[in-house]
This record gives C-alpha cells, structure tokens and sequence, in this order.
C-alpha cells in the first residue's frame, strides 16, 4: 500500500480544516479517549435531540493526522443518526480498521469514512483511526439500559 493513497487530498482537508473540532457547550452526553501506545487524546461530545438522533458531534483534543482526521470524518457521519444507527457503523468501522471487511456494501455505508481503509495496512495508525469511533462506542453503550445523559 502506498502512503499517499491515505494522506490524499480530502484526508489532509479534515486535518487542515476540521469542521467538528471545538467545544460543544449544550451536550448532552461526553467521554474521553486515549491511545496510550501513542499518547493521542479526545474529548468527544454530542447532543441528542428530543427526537432521539444525535444532533451535533463535536471533539478536541491532540494526535497523528489518523486520530484527528478520523474523529472529524466521524462526527460527520453520525449527525442525524440514532444511537443505535451510531453503533452499528462504529462496528462497520472497527470490522474494515481491524478484519479487513471492505465489501462494497460495508465502504458505502461507511460512505467518506471509507478513506480509511488502507490503515488496517498499518498496524502501528489503526489505534489511532478508531480512537474516536471506540469513544463514541463506549459512551453510547449504554444509552439504552441506564437513562444516563452524560458520562465522563
């Protein structure tokens, strides 16, 4: 595989030009993550409508162009979705990252979180391109069980 099939040019825009990373001051719910081989962080927070659908993503922190460019396509992708929808593409995600499954069907859900793919090549970056998406997943996992709002 060759690097520049990952750092193209939409990749370095979401590290160049993240447009999900600040502070969002209303969310709902928020919890932080952290790649300790590498020493990447997170603070993930989303807001969750009355409807249920996660209504806005947002993220700070620090890491590799992987972690960072990897929280912004997925904070995207997640707006306007269930929690449940949410969790099903962090296992689409984490499934192409890790096992390799890149079958169309599972690219075109994903849909520009398919960018990512050729990181599985990469053992050392994989860590670092599900960091937010492992973070989302576990503040979410249980949304349905406890009626918590906010986790830290």
């Amino acid at each position: 595989m060759e690097v520049a099939s990952l750092y193209n040019e939409q990749f370095m825009d979401h590290v160049a030009h993240p447009d999900y990373k600040y502070e969002l001051d209303d969310a709902t719910h928020t919890h932080d993550g952290v790649n300790p081989s590498c020493g990447d962080e997170l603070h993930l927070a989303i807001r969750l409508g009355e409807d249920g659908l996660i209504e806005e993503v947002a993220y700070t922190g620090h890491g590799c162009a992987v972690s960072m460019a990897s929280a912004d396509i997925m904070s995207d992708l997640m707006v306007g979705k269930t929690p449940q929808q949410a969790m099903h593409l962090c296992e689409l995600f984490k499934g192409m990252i890790t096992g390799g499954k890149k079958d169309d069907a599972t690219l075109d859900e994903l849909d520009e979180a398919a960018l990512l793919k050729d990181v599985s090549h990469m053992p050392a970056r994989v860590k670092c391109a599900e960091l937010a998406w492992r973070t989302l997943a576990e503040m979410l996992k249980d949304e349905g069980d406890s009626g918590v709002t906010t986790t830290e």
